[in-house]
């Protein structure tokens, strides 16, 4: 039997992917994260089991459970969903599920999802590469604090000229700066922080590296540092547009 891996994208229900709508049409029991759109669950059949395994801060250890419940429901012959937010491969654990699943003998089937590392930053008018500022762009979690993931080398991404895109990080966003600054980028580097990004409560807030922790926004939160932050190329398409 096929477990899928589905990634919901970044929060507005419209930016799931097709193939992901027709999964959850079809499915017996959708396990869902955190922060997934009702929008999204309303698409799954009447008498669908849904099960909510969200996990909030801190509360990493819980993953084990999803791990064996998959393992429990793909075995049973069911039609298994699993709803992750963004994409099912950055940064949502997707890859630890399906080594699970495989362990299992258990088939995977993983339906790509809109990040929020690019969709975020995207509908608030920051392309995260711009031939003429940026060329590059680098992804990394905040939670380097976390003893059970590998560690981030903020030293190395300092000394970086692209973009850095900051998922999970609002919660350490002051050591980011100490340990960015500390390794040479200049407090004066444009930072975009954009909470609940693609949401009807998005809300972006503009900075420097400098004044980064001063920013008063809760997760879920992107954060983009570098040039790109300081444009904004949907409001210069709407000044064309109203011309």
């Amino acid at each position: 039997m096929t477990v899928a891996l589905v990634g919901a994208g970044p929060g507005d229900p419209g930016l799931l992917t097709r193939r992901g709508a027709e999964l959850l049409q079809a499915a017996d029991v959708v396990v869902f994260d955190r922060l997934i759109a009702p929008e999204l669950l309303a698409l799954a059949p009447e008498g669908a089991e849904l099960i909510d395994v969200g996990k909030g801060p801190g509360q990493s250890g819980r993953q084990a459970d999803i791990n064996d419940l998959l393992v429990e429901l793909g075995r049973a012959g069911r039609r298994v969903v699993r709803l992750k937010g963004g994409d099912p491969f950055v940064f949502g654990r997707g890859g630890e599920e399906a080594e699970a699943l495989r362990r299992a003998g258990l088939d995977v089937e993983v339906v790509p999802g809109v990040s929020s590392a690019f969709a975020a930053p995207a509908v608030a008018g920051i392309p995260v590469t711009h031939r003429a500022v940026s060329t590059s762009v680098t992804v990394v979690t905040g939670h380097d604090g976390d003893p059970s993931l590998p560690g981030v080398d903020w030293d190395v991404l300092a000394r970086l000229h692209g973009t850095l895109v900051v998922l999970m990080g609002m919660g350490a966003r002051e050591a980011i700066v100490e340990r960015l600054t500390a390794a040479g980028r200049s407090p004066d580097t444009p930072v975009a922080v954009v909470h609940w990004g693609t949401t009807e409560h998005q809300q972006v807030a503009r900075t420097t590296l400098s004044r980064l922790a001063d920013v008063d926004l809760a997760a879920p939160a992107v954060i983009v540092i570098g040039a790109v932050a300081g444009l904004d190329v949907t409001a210069a398409i709407a000044a064309v547009a109203d011309a």
